[in-house]
């Protein structure tokens, strides 16, 4: 009974000593992976019709799995950017009761690299420019200001929500 005893204390011990390994937002691992772009979060009550078109847009297209931006963050610091607003195709359904918005094939890639620390990310943009954008990073979930990240059609305001794959 002694030795069941010991052994059921010892077992709990080692149970409860063990680290969940839970990657902290700001800390550099916390970035690594890739994240698609799924949502634009807007003001509704100020937001301009550029805003809640970009955030309709959005939507369509994340509930079909096809993300306009994928950003992967490598652990050599190497940052490969998909970005397929550039070729967005936007209609009127045949019926003109909606919007047609197919998702794009086409994609412009870049690699560049990246430092990502204290909730700040540091990358070289396609211009050859440093850019430094406050980032929170909140288990799967990213967000980034719109307007500092500037991709095409979604930049007039709110904030850009990744999801992690």
């Amino acid at each position: 009974m002694r030795n069941t005893l010991v052994l059921f204390l010892l077992g709990g011990l080692i149970i409860s000593s063990c680290s969940t390994d839970k990657v902290d937002g700001t800390s550099p691992d916390a970035i690594l992976g890739t994240w698609d772009l799924t949502a634009l979060d807007i003001d509704q009550q100020t937001a301009s019709d550029e805003e809640e078109f970009g955030q309709v847009i959005l939507s369509e297209l994340s509930a079909e799995n096809c993300y306009l931006v994928s950003l992967t963050f490598n652990q050599d610091s190497s940052l490969i950017t998909e970005d397929a607003s550039n070729y967005l195709e936007i209609g009127v359904n045949a019926g003109g009761t909606g919007l047609e918005v197919p998702c794009p094939s086409q994609r412009d890639t870049e690699t560049t690299t990246y430092t990502y620390a204290d909730g700040v990310l540091t990358f070289v943009d396609e211009n050859q420019a440093t850019v430094s954008l406050n980032v929170t990073i909140d288990g799967r979930t990213m967000i980034i200001s719109a307007q500092e990240l500037d991709v095409e059609n979604f930049n007039a305001g709110g904030e850009l929500i990744f999801s992690k794959r």
